[in-house]
C-alpha cells in the first residue's frame, strides 16, 4: 500500500484551514444565537420589548421581555451590539477563508469532489450532518485521509455518487432560519443543484451530470416495527432503502474530519469509525451476490483504510471490545487489515 504524505507546506496549510474553519463555525454559531430581532411593540398604551425568532421546529415565535424601561432598553442595545459584532466577525473570517482557499489550491490540497462537498455543506447547514445523516461509501475516505495527513491512490477515492446513511432513532432536528421550507432532502439537494430529480428508485436522486445521491438505512429489526424512512414529511421526498449490514455502521462511533474540496475550501465530513467502515467493506467484498467489479474495489478500499488506521490513526487500535457492534466473524476476518506493516510505502 503506497501513501502520498503531505509535505511540510501542505501540512501547515491544512492545519491553518482547519483552525480557521472552526473559528468561522464558532462565529456563525454566535451570530445564529442573535438571529431574529428585538422590537418595541405597543399594547394597551405601553411599549414592550419583544423577541421574534424561529424555534427548532421552524415555527416563528415571539416572546415578551418586559415593559420598556432602562433595563430593557439596555438589553436591546446589548443584543444589537453583539449581533453586529458577530456579523462583522463572520464577514472577516469568510474573507480569510477565501484567501486560505487560494493558498490551498496553489498547494494542490483539493480532494473532495465539488458536488459532494456542496451536498455535505448543505446538510451541515441544516444541522443534519452527524445528527441523522452520516457519509458512507467512498466519500468517507476523504475524511480518513484528511485526518491522516496522507493521500490514497486517486482511483480508490474517485466517485460520482454519495451514500447518505439515514438514522432517525433520535429524531431529526433542523437548524431553523428565515427560510424553513427545505424540510426534505430533495429540496436541500435542489438548493445545491437545481437539476437534481428523484430517480425511478425512490431512494435515489440524480442530477443532469449523472451524479447520484442514495439515501440508505439498516434493515428494520424487527421487520414489522415502524420507523421513519424520510428526512421530512414531504411525500415526494427520497425514501430510504433498507440494506443489510448497515446497522454496524449506524452503531459505530462517529468519525469527524475537515477535508479540502477541489476549490480549496474546507468541508466537514461525519462518517462511521474507519475501523468499522473497513471491516464492512471487506465483508461486502466477500459477498457472492455482489458484482465482481464492486467486490474488487471494496477489497482494495478496505485494505487501504485498514492500513491508514494501522499506520497513521494509531489512536484507534483494532480492539474487539471497541468493535462490539460487529459480529465476531467479521472482526476476526478484518483483523489482518489492521496489522501495522513496516513496508507501508510513503511517496
Amino acid at each position: 500500500m503506497v501513501f502520498q504524505e503531505l509535505n511540510n507546506d501542505q501540512r501547515r496549510e491544512v492545519v491553518n484551514s482547519q483552525q480557521r474553519f472552526q473559528a468561522l463555525r464558532d462565529a456563525k454559531e454566535a451570530y445564529d444565537a442573535h438571529r431574529g430581532s428585538l422590537t418595541w411593540v405597543e399594547s394597551k398604551g405601553r411599549e414592550y420589548l419583544v423577541r421574534s425568532y424561529y424555534d427548532k421546529a421552524g415555527l416563528r415565535k415571539q416572546a415578551s421581555l418586559g415593559a420598556r424601561s432602562p433595563e430593557s432598553e439596555k438589553m436591546k442595545a446589548d443584543f444589537e451590539a453583539k449581533r453586529a459584532a458577530a456579523e462583522d466577525r463572520v464577514k472577516n473570517l469568510r474573507v480569510t477563508m477565501e484567501r486560505q482557499a487560494a493558498v490551498n489550491r496553489a498547494l494542490g490540497l483539493g480532494r473532495v469532489p465539488l458536488i459532494g462537498a456542496r451536498i455535505m455543506r448543505a446538510l451541515d447547514g441544516f444541522g443534519m450532518l452527524g445528527s441523522g445523516i452520516r457519509i458512507l461509501g467512498t466519500n468517507a475516505i476523504y475524511g480518513y485521509e484528511a485526518s491522516s495527513g496522507v493521500r490514497l491512490d486517486p482511483g480508490l477515492a474517485t466517485t460520482e455518487d454519495i451514500d447518505l446513511l439515514f438514522d432517525a432513532r433520535g429524531g431529526l432536528t433542523f437548524v431553523a432560519g428565515d427560510d424553513v421550507s427545505e424540510r426534505s432532502l430533495m429540496k436541500i439537494l435542489k438548493r445545491v443543484d437545481t437539476s437534481f430529480e428523484r430517480a425511478k428508485q425512490t431512494f435515489r436522486a440524480v442530477n443532469r451530470d449523472g451524479y447520484l445521491v442514495d439515501l440508505i438505512k439498516p434493515m428494520q429489526s424487527p421487520p414489522w416495527k415502524k420507523a421513519p424512512d424520510k428526512v421530512g414529511s414531504d411525500p415526494e421526498d427520497l425514501t430510504a432503502v433498507q440494506i443489510e449490514g448497515l446497522n454496524w455502521l449506524q452503531n459505530a462511533p462517529a468519525f469527524e474530519a475537515v477535508a479540502i474540496d477541489e476549490k480549496g475550501e474546507p468541508v466537514r465530513i461525519v462518517a462511521p469509525d474507519p475501523r468499522v467502515w473497513a471491516a464492512h467493506k471487506l465483508w461486502l467484498s466477500r459477498r457472492a451476490d455482489r458484482e465482481a467489479l464492486k467486490r474488487q474495489r471494496d477489497a482494495a478500499q478496505a485494505e487501504a483504510v485498514g492500513a491508514l488506521v494501522a499506520n497513521y490513526l494509531t489512536h484507534l487500535p483494532f480492539d474487539a471490545e471497541q468493535l462490539r457492534m460487529l459480529p465476531k466473524e467479521v472482526v476476526d476476518s478484518a483483523a489482518p487489515l489492521f496489522a501495522k506493516k513496516d513496508g507501508a510505502a510513503r511517496a
